[in-house]
């Protein structure tokens, strides 16, 4: 296969087709990684989505031994051969783990994380880190250590976050495909905004480890991104599984994601949530842009129905919400703090906010929190024994310019913390519910992304990768649709 540097043949294919021209031998591991890493030096100044990158000698000494081995008859998975850039949250060996952090600068990985194990093993090559915001914390991916990450569509605005250098690396076809993690929407909100398909999985789809607890810190999940539903799925397939070292982690389920070549949306029944009858501020136009998107899946035979609430006091929701956000985020930023030499200077106040919040915080107050959340999920499951999903915006902005640090306001409404114009992510989050980002359309000039978020039933990942397959099938001019 030639490669001409204008066109990217090569980087230009999804997962699948590439993973297929690898094991066909029609083109080679090394010709890849060639041309990822000829794109990256050519786009990725502009945008700062991969931080920590590899040298090409070293990254092209491994791709000549996966060659060898495919010459050898022995292939390690469906990502043979295929570069791969890890979020800068999760541990991948010879990189440092940072976290966003000028703390955690130095903060070499000895080992890998178990995502990033299964990955390896399936055949990836780990080329570098994708950029996040400091400790994640707010879905606008800048921090003092690599700077911020611009919009795949216009770097003058925001990609989101926290996986925002993971979703950019897509759209700009640096990567075939992205791994990231999502505590309030972190997977979601950044393949809105940049075009492209964000899962978060199930609770315990994806286990976590290392960790420091495995008990209650399970609001965050890795999980997957991609160009397609079907390369969003096969990576799924990668990351999942039960893992011993994490007891929450689910047991049983499809071992393969990936979903029927067709798919039919006539009978499935979506509930359309919209704004929450008013609770939720959403800029003008992102209503509109969603409802286009499930006007195209009623055209197929879907039930859409507009649900005005969820049944339940969303201002208790969201102050439960607020217990266990600080009680996680807390000692992640009170570890930083301790370490040598460390000041709050250099932590970012939302970070120190959440830590300081948290001072006072006692286990009656945990306990009432998580006794509020156990009846939200038992609201969401009578929901969803009535629909096949639940569909909000997957974000209530659009993507804003990138020296601000968060909306202050939505539609003349004041955010009173940093992240309340996320609210939208939390309720899958909150409920361990499967929810995926799709994209949706374009704001009224054209220019800026927008997705539209999809939460199924509990542990129904696969028929949640469904639905958005028989989506992604009626909306191929859109998705066509590619930044400069």
């Amino acid at each position: 296969m030639n490669h001409d540097p204008n066109t990217d043949p090569i980087t230009d294919l999804d997962a699948h087709a590439l993973s297929r021209a690898i094991h066909a031998r029609e083109v080679s591991c090394v010709e890849v990684m060639r041309a990822c890493l000829a794109r990256i030096h050519r786009v990725n100044p502009r945008f700062n989505a991969i931080v920590n990158l590899a040298s090409d000698d070293v990254l092209l000494a491994q791709a000549a031994e996966r060659d060898a081995e495919l010459a050898r008859g022995a292939s390690r998975g469906f990502l043979h051969g295929m570069p791969q850039a890890i979020k800068d949250a999760a541990a991948a060996s010879g990189f440092a783990t940072t976290f966003g952090s000028v703390l955690m600068k130095d903060n070499v990985a000895r080992s890998d994380g178990l995502m990033v194990q299964r990955m390896k093993a399936a055949g990836c090559i780990v080329i570098g880190k994708t950029n996040m915001p400091e400790f994640g914390l707010g879905s606008h991916t800048y921090n003092n250590l690599f700077g911020a990450t611009g919009n795949a569509w216009d770097t003058r605005v925001s990609a989101g976050g926290s996986s925002g250098g993971a979703a950019v690396c897509l759209a700009q076809r640096l990567l075939p495909l992205a791994d990231g993690s999502d505590f309030m929407g972190s997977l979601r909100n950044p393949a809105a905004w940049n075009h492209v398909f964000g899962l978060r999985p199930s609770q315990g789809r994806v286990p976590m480890w290392p960790a420091t607890d495995v008990w209650l810190t399970q609001l965050g999940t890795e999980g997957p991104m991609a160009r397609t539903v079907r390369d969003l799925a096969a990576l799924l397939s990668v990351q999942a599984g039960h893992d011993p070292r994490a007891p929450l982690s689910i047991a049983e389920g499809p071992v393969d994601f990936t979903p029927p070549a067709e798919v039919p949306l006539r009978g499935r029944r979506i509930a359309w949530l919209g704004d929450l009858a008013g609770h939720l501020a959403l800029e003008p136009g992102i209503a509109a842009v969603c409802e286009q998107a499930l006007r195209v899946m009623a055209g197929a035979g879907a039930i859409v129905e507009p649900l005005a609430g969820l049944g339940i006091d969303l201002d208790r929701v969201w102050q439960a919400w607020l217990v266990w956000r600080k009680a996680l985020v807390a000692p992640r930023v009170a570890a930083t703090l301790a370490l040598p030499g460390a000041t709050r200077g250099q932590v970012k106040p939302e970070a120190l906010w959440e830590h300081d919040q948290a001072q006072s915080l006692g286990a009656t107050e945990l306990l009432r929190a998580s006794e509020l959340r156990t009846r939200f999920l038992q609201q969401m499951l009578g929901l969803l024994e009535r629909y096949d999903a639940l569909a909000l915006p997957a974000a209530q902005v659009w993507p804003f310019p990138i020296a601000e640090h968060w909306p202050r306001t939505i539609a003349g409404r004041t955010m009173d913390t940093y992240h309340r114009w996320m609210e939208t992510t939390l309720y899958a989050t909150f409920a361990g519910l499967p929810a995926i980002s799709v994209p949706a359309g374009f704001d009224a000039a054209g220019r800026l992304p927008m997705g539209l978020q999809l939460i199924g039933r509990p542990q129904g990942d696969a028929a949640v990768l469904a639905l958005a397959a028989g989506y992604e099938a009626l909306v191929a001019d859109l998705l066509r649709r590619r930044p400069a």
